[in-house]
């Protein structure tokens, strides 16, 4: 994932005023034509979703698309009432919601709210996905240009494989946290200043900045690139030939780094105790580790979403999710980075060994924990423990996924790529050999150019929410429901909240949501609020179908989580879309009719008027109204 040079970027002389201006006007010109083809990669990818942000969603993860949409509807919430950015009562009424114990994207909610207020939510989250995968593939070329390779090819493949390797293509269903991988290059760039550089305050502070916003973004990437960075610079400098410089780098260096904690605890502090001990907070994560860890044989196939697997050679049932598949690089890829580990490594100078050690060693522990705590072998288990099975207990480690660590295998095989292809290209070679390393090539990349992004259509936003209509039903601040209750694999609700938020001063709140918090087994974290019967009888009634039987009991057990939650209104559109598409509208009628009597009809919804702690009421001859007593 690192990478670093003994000496700043050849130069053969200095240049002439004239000449410098002209070599720096041209030196600008090829940024720019890379950072659009960077860009023109990443509309490549998203362009499922440009060609309709209003009506198009992720095929594979679609809670996680409008939980961040939500929060960017939420960041023009915050600039326009002064809200906590870090806590919200607006979800999971009546308790709310500790956001810094989620993937907040506080700094890019914040930076894109005026976008978020002129063109919405929908057109915000495409935005942002495209510049995270333009900007991660852009920044890893300008650290190759400035630090690693001589050949400006080189970079530019380095750098396109490093932004659009397997593992952000997949995260590109929905993860607008993981497909910021632009933060692992920019932290990278300034830590390799540390030690060539003696601005220890500029660059400490710089630093700090950068891991403040790295936490905003993405607190797990900003964890896994800090490990990563760790244990590259501490094998680089155990060696006999790099130990005297790094010695002599340790005082501006640690200086720096001292700087780096005091800007980073300062920004950090409000977000890291709400993180950490804030109301909502938990421990571990709300999902179980061992289900997200990478299969070893992922690591020989080709992404579902890929040319290779237009060629048949993908495997997608080896991936946790769809959104989760962080290997996947082919055999071909991993045959030229072990042979061209071993030619970069093979009569090297010693700067150029302390670089390839340390990325060997880099690469080899990050494959090996993306493993998790038990080996996997084409989807089957064996109780073989790992080295990851002893940290999950350990702080920090308990709240990661482990197969992400992959990403970081991604960063290294792209450094390597680079290096490997400017040796390629640098040295003296027949003509023959050159075609031979350009087909070796192509072999190991061709099948990893990714293809887009499946979407599918989504419900449209009610006129009932986007008129303003639902402020007749409850006050500002009330309580109101969409059916079935927002969640992972219904998000409807959740992301026609984000709507208003963009666009609205005035707020209702909802009952539930997807979020991440407290309620999970031996104080562990949780998807979604501990499920109560009203949630379950209305999402089996959207998911199946099913059309309940309803008596008292069941109208008592409504009536008190509708009380519960403080509801004033439940509203249900025509169209509501689920995980495996558009939800069962007939059945849910057929269930709120059954307990409140005919709804009204408004705008393009049926609406249900809620007096809470009384409705719905019982109805005579329907047994028992309350809790069920043994033997009722």
């Amino acid at each position: 994932m690192a990478v670093a040079t003994t000496t700043a970027p050849l130069a053969v002389a200095e240049p002439q005023d004239s000449a410098g201006r002209a070599s720096r006007r041209h030196g600008w010109l090829r940024h720019t034509l890379v950072a659009l083809l960077c860009l023109g990669m990443g509309y490549w990818v998203t362009s499922g979703l440009w060609a309709d942000p209003f009506g198009r969603t992720v095929a594979y993860n679609e809670g996680d698309h409008a939980f961040f949409e939500w929060l960017l509807g939420y960041g023009v919430h915050v600039l326009r009432t002064g809200a906590d950015p870090f806590y919200t009562d607006l979800l999971n009424a009546p308790h709310g919601v500790n956001l810094a114990a989620n993937t907040s994207i506080t700094v890019l909610a914040v930076l894109f709210a005026p976008l978020t207020y002129l063109a919405g939510p929908q057109v915000s989250y495409v935005v942002i996905l495209t510049i995270n995968l333009a900007g991660s593939a852009f920044a890893w070329y300008l650290l190759f240009h400035r630090y690693a390779v001589q050949h400006r090819a080189a970079a530019v493949l380095g750098g396109l494989f490093c932004g659009f390797a397997p593992g952000w293509i997949s995260h590109a269903n929905g993860h607008l946290n993981w497909t910021a991988g632009w933060v692992a290059p920019a932290i990278l760039w300034w830590v390799l200043r540390l030690r060539t550089s003696r601005r220890w305050l500029l660059n400490g502070t710089v630093l700090g900045a950068l891991l403040a916003i790295g936490f905003s973004v993405a607190a797990e990437l900003l964890f896994f690139t800090a490990l990563a960075i760790t244990v590259f610079v501490v094998t680089w400098s155990a060696g006999r030939g790099t130990w005297p410089m790094a010695r002599r780098a340790a005082a501006t260096t640690f200086a720096a780094l001292g700087v780096c904690a005091a800007v980073a605890g300062t920004l950090l502090a409000y977000p890291l105790y709400m993180h950490f001990a804030g109301p909502g907070s938990f421990k571990g994560t709300g999902f179980i580790q061992r289900n997200y860890v990478e299969d070893a044989a992922a690591y020989l196939f080709y992404p579902y979403r890929s040319v290779g697997a237009l060629l048949g050679l993908s495997r997608g049932d080896l991936a946790a999710n769809q959104s989760e598949g962080a290997s996947f690089f082919g055999l071909p890829l991993l045959v030229l980075v072990v042979v061209g580990t071993v030619l970069l490594w093979w009569r090297a100078d010693p700067a150029r060994k302390a670089l390839m050690r340390a990325l060997t060693v880099v690469g080899l522990l990050f494959t090996l924990l993306s493993l998790g705590p038990r080996f996997n072998w084409f989807t089957k288990e064996y109780d073989v423990p790992l080295l990851y099975a002893p940290l999950t207990h350990v702080p920090l480690f308990d709240s990661a996924l482990a197969g992400r660590l992959a990403l970081v295998v991604a960063g290294v095989i792209g450094t390597t790529v680079a290096l490997l292809a400017d040796r390629a290209l640098t040295r003296p070679a027949p003509t023959r050999r050159r075609l031979l390393w350009g087909a070796a090539f192509a072999l190991a990349l061709v099948p990893l150019i990714p293809t887009p992004v499946l979407t599918v259509e989504r419900a449209p936003e009610p006129r009932f929410i986007a008129d303003g209509t639902w402020k007749q039903y409850v006050r500002n601040g009330g309580v109101i429901t969409a059916l079935p209750t927002a969640s992972a694999s219904a998000p409807d609700g959740q992301r026609w909240q984000a709507y208003t938020l963009a666009r609205s001063g005035k707020q209702f709140r909802l009952p539930e949501g997807y979020f991440l918090g407290p309620g999970g087994k031996n104080g562990k974290g949780r998807i979604g609020a501990p499920g109560r019967f009203t949630t379950f009888m209305w999402g089996r009634a959207g998911f199946t179908g099913y059309v309940y039987d309803i008596d008292n009991s069941e109208r008592y057990k409504v009536r008190s989580d509708l009380a519960y939650w403080k509801v004033r209104a439940i509203f249900l559109p025509d169209r509501i879309t689920g995980s495996q598409g558009m939800l069962f509208h007939e059945s849910l009628v057929r269930n709120m009719t059954d307990l409140f009597g005919p709804g009204e009809r408004v705008d393009d919804v049926l609406v249900w008027k809620v007096r809470p702690g009384v409705d719905p009421r019982p109805v005579r001859g329907q047994g028992h109204d309350g809790p069920r007593r043994p033997f009722d």
